[in-house]
This record gives structure tokens, C-alpha cells and sequence, in this order.
């Protein structure tokens, strides 16, 4: 074999392209639908309350500070190598290919474990829409939305449909997004807005003051729970390739993070009006449904429930979008198989990535019945992505502060977005995940399959950590990509092919 002025072993190859078809409200819809601002105050308020009580605001709103530097760093990459990778991309580059394969790979598993709980919620959300409609019995089955298998068997339909529509296009995904969201928004504001008038619970300067939360452990938990909220802003940096100008991409994310921040603490002060702490944490994935019935008489109090149903399908799908892009991305640089850059030619989307991303997500919902009740197995499932992804936050954070360190010396406040407000959310996240992690492995003494155990919530973010590296190790040993020699990824060799709008 002889030597090669590239790594590539001759001319690099030609990577496949998709179409640019989007603007700042299509990218908008899908980060906005990856959020999932719905479900998150349907079924994450409550699990917070279990960790922090009565302080869902001052949460929410301590959750944002990171996070705004984390976007900040985005929307910085972006706009000097905007690149469907985002993370993965940009901290090889800056920092280390190893630590930017984890990235990505985070990325991809977190997603995945995502769409599998997602699947389940989806299906008891379905499971509970029955039975206010009063069917609670089928073939002789009595049908229980808190049933484990009962929601992951009708989840899985869902995802089924929700993955085929994202494989005709991400044009039309992204406008049934759009319509999707303007229902859930109007419902949310509705209801949220009529309880934080009429609750019967007064308002407390307590519920924005976290040094009356309990404990050190109790805080950070209901931090990374706040920050897994927010998780999913950045799936509009995911298809800043698909997007007419990229720059969009950046202006899509701000919006959809300041939108979050609005609705949610609309939803705290609302749900801490109208529930009592027992309400809020003992209805898990049914907590919405049981507000709605509180502000409500039938068939009203069933329209935050139908909400909740049509964010669980639009997270279903808009989870599938970034997760097979990011792959495309890693597959051009052969650090995933060929299977990712297929691209469609009927369609213009990476069709079979589409599919085998849809299959992976409902083979892992299968075996997540080994827990079986919902909102154990949502507990054990943000908990893990919340660590997860406060590691991929932080690393791309510092990605940012790496590449533009020299804005220091150039201008102070160009610096204090590029570096400054990076490194300090980097720190706060990397501080939060140490210290939870520190947390769950001295709360107990063995091990078990239970989000009660806290051996089994560190043993979860571990597993995906550990396969990130194995994973790597095979990119580059095995497959040998260029990805760990150049630490550059590619881009599109020819310019992407442009649909009407």
C-alpha cells in the first residue's frame, strides 16, 4: 500500500446531500417539537416536584442559565461551520476526535433511549384518550394507560407511522408540526393561563427560592431534570443543512429556548396553583390529564390530554429527524457504516437510516418492559439522559471557548458569548452530572432494576458512555476513518440540491 498526501488514501470521497427546503419556522417546528414543551409540562413537572418539591419556577428558570450559554456556543459554531454533525463536528475539531465521536454518539444513544420511553408515553397518553372517550375494556383486555406493555405496543404503531411520514420529506414534517404545535400552544396557554387565575393554591415567594430546597442532592437533580426540559433546542442545528441559510438554524434555536422558558414557567406557577405536592408527583404521565380535570368539565377537560398526545407524536417524529441526520453526518466520515448517507431518490432523505433508527427505537421500548410501570421507567430514562446530555452540553460549550479563545484579546464582548458564558454552563453542567452521579452511587448498596436504585441510574449514563468509547475504538481501528487523523469532518462535495418551497 503506498503512502498518501491524505488520509482518505487517494482524493476525498464524494458524500451524498440532502435538500434545502427549510426556514427559520420549519426549523423552528422541529426544535420547538424535539423539546417537546407538552409533554415536558405534562409529565416532567411532576417528576421534578419528586426531586424538588414546590420549587418547579426558580428551577426552571435556574435550569435556563446554562442552557442559554450552551446556545450561545451553538449558535457561534454555526454560524463559522454550520454542519448537520453540530457537536460531534465541532469538538473533534476543536478539541479531540475521540471526545467528538462520544458527542455524537451520546447524541444518537440518548435519542434513542428517548423514542423508546417516548413511544411508551405516547401510548398511554393514547391508552388514556380511550378511556375518557369510555372505552376501558377491548377484546376482553381491561386497558390501563399506567401498563408498561399495553402503552409500548401502541406506541410502536405510532412510531411506525410518525417514521414514515419522516422519511417522504422533512418539508412536510415539518408542517405537520406546525399545526401540530399551534394546537398544543393554544391548549397550554389556555388552561395554564385559566389556573394561574383560579387555583386554588395562593401564590409562595417560597416557590422561587432554592435555599428551601430540602438538599444539595435534591437541587442538582431537579437541575439536570430542568435541563433535560430544555434538551432538544438544538435539533434545528441538525438540519442547518436542509435550511435555505443556515443561519437560520441559529435563529430557530434562540427562539424555541426562549419560547420553552416561557411556557414552562407559565406551567410551574399554573400547576403549583391548581395541585398540591402530593397531586403533582403522584399522577406521573398522567399528571396533565388530572389538571385538565381539576380546570375543567368533559369534553374540555380532555383537550390538554389530546395536547399531550400530539406532542408525544410530534417529539416521536421530530426525535427521529436530528438523530438520523447526526448519523448521516458521522457515516460520511466513516465513522458509521454506508447505511446513514443513503439518501433517498424519490424522497431526497436518508430513507433507510429513517427505518433502521425507527426499529432500533422500538426493539429498545420492548425491552424497557422489564420496568414495569410508565412513570418508573420515564424517571429511570430522563435521569440518565439528563447526565448524558449535560455532557455532550459542555463539551460543545467548550468547543466553542477552544476555537474562539483568541476573541479574548480582540473583543471582551464578542468574548463574553463565545467563551466566557461557555465555559462557566460547561462547569455548571459538568459540576451537576459529577456531583448526581456522586449522589446515586452512595445512596445504595447494591444493585437492582429500579429508578429507586441508585446504583441502576449511574449504571445507565455509564452503559452509553462506555459504548461511545468502544464504538469509537472500532471507528478507528476498524473502519478506519480519517475522522480520528484530520479531526475534520466532511461536508457535501456538491452543492445540495434546492426543493421549492
Amino acid at each position: 500500500m503506498t503512502d498518501s498526501p491524505t488520509p482518505y488514501g487517494s482524493d476525498p470521497p464524494g458524500t451524498a446531500s440532502l435538500r434545502k427546503s427549510l426556514g427559520v419556522v420549519d426549523g423552528f417546528a422541529i426544535a420547538a417539537s424535539s423539546t417537546a414543551a407538552t409533554t415536558s409540562i405534562g409529565i416532567g413537572l411532576g417528576v421534578t416536584a419528586g426531586a424538588v418539591g414546590l420549587h418547579l419556577p426558580i428551577i426552571m428558570l435556574l435550569g435556563f442559565l446554562p442552557i442559554l450559554g450552551i446556545a450561545s456556543a451553538y449558535s457561534r459554531l454555526n454560524r463559522v461551520e454550520p454542519n448537520m454533525g453540530s457537536g460531534y463536528v465541532w469538538v473533534g475539531r476543536s478539541l479531540s476526535p475521540w471526545l467528538g465521536f462520544l458527542v455524537g454518539w451520546i447524541g444518537i444513544v440518548s435519542t434513542v433511549v428517548f423514542l423508546s420511553y417516548t413511544t411508551t408515553v405516547t401510548g398511554s397518553a393514547l391508552l388514556q384518550l380511550a378511556g375518557e372517550g369510555g372505552l376501558h375494556t377491548l377484546a376482553g383486555l381491561r386497558l390501563d394507560p399506567d401498563s408498561t406493555a399495553q402503552s409500548t405496543v401502541l406506541g410502536i404503531a405510532v412510531l411506525i407511522a410518525v417514521t414514515f411520514t419522516a422519511i417522504t420529506g422533512i418539508r412536510s414534517a415539518a408542517n405537520l408540526q406546525k399545526y401540530l404545535l399551534v394546537f398544543e400552544y393554544v391548549v397550554l396557554l389556555g388552561f395554564c393561563g385559566y389556573g394561574l387565575v383560579v387555583g386554588p393554591h395562593p401564590f409562595s415567594l417560597d416557590w422561587i427560592n432554592p435555599f428551601t430546597i430540602p438538599s444539595g442532592q435534591q437541587l442538582a437533580q431537579g437541575l439536570l431534570l430542568s435541563v433535560f426540559c430544555y434538551w432538544g433546542f438544538e435539533s434545528s442545528f441538525s438540519v442547518n443543512e436542509e435550511v435555505r441559510d443556515p443561519q437560520d438554524a441559529s435563529r430557530a434555536g434562540l427562539i424555541t429556548l426562549f419560547t420553552m422558558l416561557g411556557l414552562f414557567l407559565l406551567g410551574s406557577f399554573a400547576f403549583q396553583r391548581v395541585l398540591s405536592l402530593d397531586e403533582l408527583t403522584g399522577h406521573g404521565a398522567q399528571g396533565l390529564t388530572y389538571f385538565g380535570d381539576r380546570l375543567a368539565d368533559q369534553p374540555l377537560a380532555a383537550l390538554p390530554l389530546i395536547a399531550l398526545t400530539f406532542s408525544a407524536v410530534a417529539s416521536l417524529q421530530s426525535g427521529v429527524i436530528p438523530t438520523v441526520r447526526g448519523m448521516f453526518a458521522m457515516s460520511r466520515d466513516r465513522t458509521l457504516g454506508p447505511l446513514w448517507t443513503k439518501v433517498s431518490p424519490r424522497f431526497g432523505t436518508p430513507a433507510a437510516g429513517t427505518v433502521a433508527i425507527g426499529c432500533v427505537a422500538a426493539a429498545v421500548a420492548v425491552l424497557s418492559l422489564v420496568i414495569p410501570k410508565v412513570g418508573d421507567l420515564i424517571l429511570a430514562s430522563v435521569n440518565a439522559i439528563g447526565v448524558v446530555v449535560s455532557v455532550y452540553y459542555a463539551l460543545t460549550a467548550l468547543a466553542a471557548a477552544a476555537r474562539f479563545r483568541g476573541l479574548l484579546r480582540e473583543s471582551p464582548s464578542e468574548a463574553l458569548r463565545a467563551v466566557v458564558l461557555p465555559v462557566l454552563s460547561a462547569a455548571v453542567l459538568f459540576g451537576l452530572g459529577g456531583y448526581l452521579c456522586w449522589s446515586f452511587y452512595t445512596s445504595a448498596d447494591h444493585f437492582a432494576i429500579s429508578p429507586d436504585n441508585g446504583w441502576f441510574m449511574l449504571f445507565c449514563p455509564a452503559a452509553m458512555l462506555l459504548t461511545g468509547v468502544a464504538a469509537a475504538a472500532w471507528a478507528k481501528w476498524m473502519r478506519k476513518s480519517p475522522y480520528f487523523v484530520t479531526g475534520r469532518s466532511l461536508t457535501p462535495a456538491e452543492p445540495a440540491v434546492t426543493e421549492a418551497a
